[in-house]
């Protein structure tokens, strides 16, 4: 029986994956803030988030690989580790005292990084030739894909600032290796969540169809419409609140 809690949850994810979509991110923070919102389960939410992830970000990464933005020289240093380490994140189920607080954290950081680079401008491509240290690649990668595992995301809200801040990609070869990298952590996380998760909700059905749905209306038409500065300002404002709900309750 889909119930109001369930209907509003799909409005809020639609709105989400439209929204994260348009900005080229698959959108799990924004799924779960909108989970926070309407106060569901914390043992539901990380599934959950996963799955719908694993949708959206399959629309991002074939639009960025088209469009020649991806590089496997950049990813696959990150990816190495990050994928067991996300599926090991899955694995573990974190309880209610734990897992509110972290997710909220993450939720506050994500916003801060959004609100920090709405103003950002493309860099020039003064430097085409950068080379991701392994060493360096491989512990970065590890330590996002836990994260990720552990909490429900992505990973792409840690990796983005690192590419950009060493200067091991540009702006839109960040963009492709972070939608690829989004990719395999959900797989890998949600792959792990089905040793602790007995049962995924019943509304996970109407909650993907709005995911599917708000990404494909999101990576077509959403940046045509506002702003990506508005767009980043009003999920930096979503996710603070939800954020602050989940630290606060």
């Amino acid at each position: 029986m889909i119930t109001g809690q369930s209907l509003t949850l799909a409005a809020l994810i639609f709105l989400a994956a439209g929204l994260y979509s348009s900005v080229g991110h698959a959108g799990a923070s924004g799924y779960l803030a909108a989970m926070a919102l309407v106060g569901l389960a914390p043992e539901a939410m990380k599934p959950s988030a996963l799955a719908l992830n694993v949708l959206v970000a399959i629309i991002g990464a074939v639009s960025y690989i088209r469009a020649g933005h991806f590089d496997w020289r950049t990813f696959y240093p990150f990816a190495t580790l990050s994928i067991p380490a996300a599926f090991i994140g899955g694995a573990i189920n974190l309880p209610p005292a734990v897992y509110k607080p972290a997710v909220g954290i993450i939720l506050l950081l994500a916003a801060a990084e959004l609100a920090r680079s709405a103003h950002a401008v493309t860099p020039a491509d003064s430097n085409p030739n950068e080379i991701v240290p392994i060493a360096p690649g491989l512990a970065v990668g590890g330590v996002i894909g836990l994260l990720s595992g552990l909490t429900g995301t992505g990973g792409g809200i840690f990796l983005s600032p690192v590419l950009l801040l060493t200067g091991w990609a540009r702006t839109r070869r960040t963009s492709g290796v972070s939608a690829v990298f989004i990719l395999v952590n959900s797989i890998a996380g949600l792959a792990g969540t089905t040793v602790s998760v007995v049962t995924l909700p019943a509304g996970l059905p109407v909650w993907t169809g709005a995911a599917l749905a708000g990404g494909v209306i999101g990576t077509q038409l959403g940046s045509r419409w506002l702003s990506v500065t508005v767009l980043r300002y009003v999920l930096a404002a979503v996710l603070v609140i939800a954020g602050l709900k989940l630290l606060l309750t």
